[in-house]
């Protein structure tokens, strides 16, 4: 779940499901975002564990609202959770700083082992956030939910062709309209490939490389088109969005997949249409990650529960409840996946999400799929020729501060 250093709340939300006591042989500590689970998976891991191992254990659940307040309890505060859901460059950094303990794959018998669920254009992302080659990033984490970045769009005032480009943040025809998210690496890893459209359509860099390498000419022209984008944003949100498109007071919000598709939905039921739509120069794929902290106490139960999340019935329970897109896709899971979300009457017009689910046809229900053409949500599924115009996002490093100083600058600018 993507949420904003300059989130309105400074503290992660502490929300524990149970008290528990101290015994740690018998507690699972789970940190993950608000909102993003559903209730039901989180209290049958318990019976389910026990099934399994013939122990018992209780989860102590707690909640964030920032990646950097969560790490910091751990980074800092060496605080003994036992799985934690980050962003990827978040994993990225912890992965760097020695924070995170291998998953004990080893201890999950073949009848109940899910981690290969996750489909391997996951993993394959994934290992893009490896610090070093030694270092097979899948042994450290399994992908929890995913998603790009893109607008929002409110068809009644906005046509679609009309956010073929990011710069469509600098029509005036949008002044005061415009939203915002408060995220300062989304917003930056995806107009800076605006920003420099030119040097990638001649070929003379890749949307990862533009991503991934921050250097101090690269911000200053991120810093522009902002600067320029003023008149036309209304307001920096972290979770009002949707409500003020769903109003018709902003016409456009530079937001999430997973936001957009919240909002689509919660828009449908007050009679108002909105759409999602990537800018053709490219978006950022992004990704949260179930992972367990280096000062876990309980490594076992955490290994359980994250390879009870990679189950599909979880994963599809878990998507309808938040309306993110799970991470699990690959293996056996295909079919159990593809039976509920592929959906010739809702979706008419295909996709290829042969990047997700791979290349071999697939028996669902007795019907053969072609991956190249499925009728699936394009708001969780973009198509592929989208996907090969997405970059994956890292940890910003030194870099950070300079990113903080020029969204800092936008914001304070008349």
């Amino acid at each position: 779940m993507r949420k904003s250093i300059f989130s309105i709340l400074a503290l992660a939300a502490i929300v524990l499901s149970s008290c528990g006591g101290n015994d740690r042989a018998h507690q699972l500590k789970v940190l993950n975002w608000a909102d993003y689970i559903n209730e039901d998976v989180k209290e049958n891991f318990e019976q389910w564990y026990y099934e399994q191992t013939g122990e018992k254990v209780e989860i102590v659940y707690e909640t964030f609202d920032l990646n950097e307040t969560a790490l910091t309890k751990i980074e800092v505060g060496h605080e003994d959770y036992d799985v934690f859901c980050p962003s990827e460059y978040i994993i990225e950094r912890m992965l760097k700083k020695d924070l995170l303990i291998p998953i004990q794959k080893n201890l999950i018998a073949d009848s109940i082992n899910y981690f290969g669920n996750i489909s391997p254009f996951v993993t394959d992302k994934f290992q893009q956030m490896a610090p070093s080659t030694e270092i097979n990033v899948s042994n450290y984490t399994a992908g929890y939910m995913w998603g790009t970045t893109g607008f929002i769009y409110n068809p009644q005032y906005v046509k679609a062709e009309e956010l073929a480009s990011w710069g469509a943040i600098l029509d005036s025809k949008f002044e005061n309209r415009i939203l915002m998210k408060d995220a300062f690496r989304d917003v930056y890893s995806v107009l800076v490939l605006y920003a420099f459209r030119e040097q990638l359509e001649a070929g003379e860099v890749t949307c990862d490389e533009l991503v991934r390498n921050i250097t101090p000419e690269r911000v200053e022209a991120v810093k522009q088109v902002l600067l320029q984008a003023k008149k036309q944003i209304c307001g920096w949100e972290v979770d009002f969005g949707k409500e003020e498109m769903t109003k018709g007071k902003a016409w456009l919000n530079l937001s999430w997949s997973g936001d957009a598709q919240f909002a689509i939905e919660e828009a449908a039921e007050m009679g108002v249409m909105l759409d999602y739509i990537v800018p053709n120069e490219g978006s950022n794929v992004w990704f949260d990650g179930w992972v367990i902290p280096k000062f876990a106490k309980n490594v076992k139960a955490a290994t359980y529960f994250i390879d009870y999340m990679c189950r599909a019935d979880n994963a599809l329970a878990n998507m309808d409840e938040i309306g993110y897109v799970s991470c699990v896709g690959g293996q056996e899971a295909k079919a159990a996946i593809l039976a509920e979300q592929n959906d010739e009457e809702a979706w008419p017009e295909t996709v290829d999400a042969s990047y997700f689910f791979g290349n071999d046809p697939i028996i669902v229900d007795g019907d053969t799929l072609d991956p190249h053409e499925l009728n699936l949500n394009p708001v969780y599924y973009p198509d592929l020729s989208t996907i090969k115009r997405c970059a994956l996002m890292h940890d910003a490093g030194d870099a950070q501060e300079m990113l903080l100083e020029m969204w800092n600058e936008i914001k304070l600018a008349r």
